[in-house]
């Protein structure tokens, strides 16, 4: 069979683990009891082997439209046929701020006009199928049990409604069949850690399950400032950022899924399931800006930590990613037994790239921390002396080889990004010591600062491209490089940056579509090709808006809004036949997405 389209899908989830649901009605993707668990539900991988929970109209020929609630991560499945219209509604109730292994995937079903017969499969398949599960079926439900994990299914059903469901159990798959008229309403929720056996809920436990979700979304989007001409994008993609972020502990994740192929049927194949410093740094820098001041707090809470567990170590101060917990076993292993999406193997779990050094990370971090020291939210004593401690370890190890942004496995090299990012990191501990009177060793960090700015302007400009380029001694082009007038390292109207972004325009966009580089050009060690990146594209329209081409910026943008699902969701990459491909939703581009249009909205006001 053929996983459903990765774009086909939308996503719920409780702000500790995350569900993508088909157009189809399926749930293909859904890991318990965190983001980084192992999954229950994984058909978007394998439709044969990776498990799903389908309801959908019994009889083919219907036709199917999908819809967020409005300003919610609530979302409704319609089925549309002659003979009547059906909707199934999926939330998830957010699990609180405590880490816990109790979930509900809450899915109703209703009839809104005329009548229609639905089915109903819950075939789970427990640690990415590799465990067996046994099933007991009781007259409110089911109860699915594996090692370490337990699913209780709920039924709900209309007051008084003594219809019977027409069920079966196949090698421990659940199938239902009902019928419903205009009005009808029934549905279940799956549990994890359920505290009794199935029980049947009453609709009314249900309503005010999906009333309190509403209420929550709604008030949490209710505190963002922006009001600019790309509202409703911006404030589906702030939603979309919140969904990935771990509640307890404040970790953002890269992407709810693993193994997504960001060329169909090749190898580069990750698991993004994890929290990268310069990901969530990213995330937090464009949620503040919306004015949402708490997800800045907790993320450098959750920095703050991550400094601390490495206090005293030789290997630097901080890791590329960790789990959302803030753990870093991420040992990168295959799942043989999984086809991978529409043939893409290997399937991989865990990240081999945790262990790469990657230098950019710190000029991030300290650019979050900045930002939000900046907004009020001022390092306190504790965080001084770690971000002292820092930049005191990067002084000594800033000028070194290292595996860039991209996590190439081509071996190290002097990327300009990377160089450019302790640039940024240097300037914003400089800029905090001096806004707070803090004690710093400000002289050694000022001339390391220097120090980094003039190599980047020996080695990183090529005067034959007349343009800054990937890595020292290379002519290649890389569009991270786009980043250089946003973090003030260059005016965006110097003229070093005009032919750079000439440059850039001739060899890496695609009518607004923005290739990350050329891996032809700059071998990273594995096969293939790739999309365009969508990261890219946003970073494109917001260098255009500082360089004052507004017209180029605002087409580029209108242009990439229409490369969004129906939902208003994207994923990592963008093939030149429009699919969205590589790992879905991705913090990467709907932090940039948010980034363009404030940044874009400013200038053409």
């Amino acid at each position: 069979m053929t996983e459903a389209a990765i774009a086909d899908h939308g996503l719920i989830g409780d702000l500790q683990t995350a569900a993508l649901v088909s157009t189809d009605g399926s749930v293909d993707w859904f890991c318990c009891p965190r983001f980084d668990s192992p999954s229950v539900f994984g058909a978007l991988l394998d439709d044969e082997r990776g498990g799903h929970f389908a309801i959908r109209p019994a009889a083919p020929g219907y036709r199917v439209t999908q819809m967020y609630f409005p300003d919610t991560a609530v979302l409704i499945t319609r089925f549309l046929t002659e003979a009547g219209v059906g909707e199934v509604v999926d939330l998830m109730p957010p699990a609180g701020p405590e880490a816990t292994d109790r979930h509900r995937l809450v899915r109703l079903v209703r009839c809104t006009r005329g009548r229609m017969e639905f089915e109903a499969e819950v075939a789970p398949r427990f640690d990415y199928g590799r465990r067996p599960h046994t099933t007991e079926v009781t007259e409110n439900g089911a109860v699915f049990r594996s090692d370490g994990l337990t699913l209780t299914l709920h039924a709900v059903r209309n007051p008084g409604d003594t219809r019977v469901a027409r069920g079966r159990v196949d090698d421990g798959d659940v199938r239902v069949s009902f019928t419903l008229r205009q009005g009808d309403v029934r549905g279940v929720v799956l549990e994890s850690a359920a505290d009794g056996p199935p029980r049947e809920i009453p609709l009314a436990e249900f309503q005010r399950m999906h009333d309190d979700t509403i209420a929550f979304w709604r008030s949490w989007l209710g505190r963002c400032t922006y009001t600019g001409r790309w509202r409703e994008n911006v404030h589906r993609s702030a939603i979309t950022l919140k969904l990935m972020t771990y509640a307890p502990s404040g970790g953002l994740v890269a992407a709810p899924t693993m193994g997504l192929p960001e060329q169909v049927g090749g190898e580069r194949n990750w698991d993004y399931r994890y929290t990268w410093v310069r990901d969530a740094s990213f995330s937090v820098q464009s949620l503040l800006r919306l004015g949402f001041l708490e997800e800045s707090a907790r993320f450098s809470g959750w920095l703050r930590d991550r400094v601390a567990q490495r206090a005293g170590t030789d290997s630097g101060p901080l890791d590329i990613m960790y789990r959302v917990d803030g753990s870093s076993d991420l040992k990168e292993e295959t799942l043989e037994h999984w086809s991978g999406y529409r043939g893409s193997a290997p399937v991989r779990l865990g990240n081999g790239a945790a262990g790469q050094l990657q230098l950019d990370i710190y000029g991030e971090a300290l650019d979050s921390i900045f930002v939000a020291d900046r907004s009020g939210l001022e390092v306190g004593h504790r965080g001084w002396t770690e971000i002292g401690a820092l930049l005191d370890w990067l002084t000594e190890h800033w000028d070194q080889p290292e595996e860039g942004i991209w996590e190439t496995r081509g071996g190290r090299s002097d990327f300009t990004y990377g160089r450019l990012m302790t640039w940024v990191a240097f300037d914003r501990g400089i800029r905090m010591a001096a806004a707070h009177g803090r004690p710093a060793a400000v002289a050694r960090w000022t001339a390391a600062r220097d120090a980094v700015y003039d190599q980047i302007m020996a080695k990183g400009w090529s005067p034959t491209r007349k343009a800054f380029v990937q890595q020292y001694g290379s002519e290649v082009l890389d569009s991270s490089l786009l980043r250089m007038p946003r973090v003030g390292f260059l005016s965006a109207t110097d003229p070093m940056w005009g032919s750079t972004l000439a440059a850039m325009d001739d060899e890496l966009v695609t009518d607004s579509l923005v290739y990350r580089y050329d891996p032809a050009a700059s071998p990273d060690g594995l096969q293939g090709s790739e999309g365009t990146f969508s990261l890219c594209s946003f970073l494109y329209v917001d260098a255009l808006a500082r360089a004052r081409r507004l017209g180029d910026a605002r087409l580029a943008f209108e242009k990439m809004l229409t490369y969004a699902n129906h939902v208003g969701l994207y994923s990592e990459e963008i093939a030149l036949t429009g699919e969205q491909i590589g790992n879905f939703p991705q913090a990467f581009t709907h932090l940039a997405l948010i980034d363009a249009a404030l940044t874009l909205d400013e200038a053409l006001g």
